[in-house]
């Protein structure tokens, strides 16, 4: 994996809220993601655990096949997302000293599939804070016929943890900021094997897939170590909510495991 980063990109990303990564995963490591993702998509889909959007209304589930949470019951899918490179990388563009995986999910964007309406991804978690880091690994090219990345640059640094849910209406989030209708938005295309990198403050949506084939991405996303609780569960198991309030640390290795910490890298 090629997970180097240049001044500019890391500037970027601070400035824009967002920076694409191409070339990060070399054919062999792409291939290995696809046919570590497509088992763990089918695994999930068939066990009916309710981490995935099949049973979701029309709408939705036709926005893209989402399955949640892959590396709580698939070792491949842990192993790939839990990459120490991968969370150095997010401590970079953040200038933390370390963070922890959040969760991760495989978006399929299917044939004719709906569009991703505009959206902010942190007002959904159980963690608030303005340093989360969204990796988007594209498993094939995303284009703007199949429903690539579209984002609101600068929006990571603007608004509140008001949730916006993604709906059938494209412009929601804009009846909430309505000021941001006036920002040009930016699409993200990519080659597969790239990474699309957002804070999950950051305004950003995702076309129609226009095509008659898929458009296959894979996400992992990570925050800092020692965030707290806002005191609303989200995806993670309900076990770990159970014992949890509002102000604690989100810390539980079992659960949210540390992923890359500067002290480590010093001790190795």
């Amino acid at each position: 994996m090629n997970a180097t980063i240049t001044s500019q990109q890391i500037e970027q990303f601070q400035r824009d809220g967002y920076v694409v990564i191409k070339g990060i995963l070399d054919e062999n490591e792409l291939q290995t993601w696809r046919e570590v993702v497509a088992e763990a998509v089918q695994q999930r889909l068939a066990e009916k655990s309710g981490m995935q959007n099949q049973d979701a209304d029309e709408f939705y589930k036709n926005v893209f096949v989402q399955c949640l949470r892959l590396s709580d019951t698939h070792e491949g899918i842990k192993k790939l997302v839990t990459d120490p490179e991968l969370g150095k990388l997010a401590a970079t563009l953040t200038d933390v000293d370390g963070v922890r995986i959040w969760h991760d999910q495989a978006l399929i964007k299917q044939p004719y599939g709906n569009q991703t309406a505009w959206h902010r991804d942190t007002p959904y978690w159980a963690v608030h804070s303005c340093k989360t880091v969204n990796m988007w690994f594209t498993l094939d090219d995303a284009t703007l016929a199949n429903g690539c990345l579209w984002y609101l640059p600068g929006t990571h640094l603007l608004g509140d943890y008001r949730l916006v849910q993604i709906g059938s209406n494209m412009v929601d989030l804009f009846k909430v900021y309505p000021e941001w209708r006036s920002i040009e938005a930016v699409p993200a295309p990519c080659p597969a094997g790239s990474v699309v990198i957002h804070n999950g403050m950051v305004a950003h949506a995702a076309g129609a897939n226009m095509t008659n084939k898929p458009r296959r991405a894979m996400t992992s996303v990570y925050y800092p170590d020692g965030e707290l609780y806002v005191g609303h569960p989200d995806t993670l198991p309900e076990v770990y909510y159970r014992h949890l309030n509002a102000g604690d640390r989100l810390d539980d290795d079992r659960y949210v495991p540390l992923v890359w910490h500067s002290n480590e890298e010093t001790k190795s």
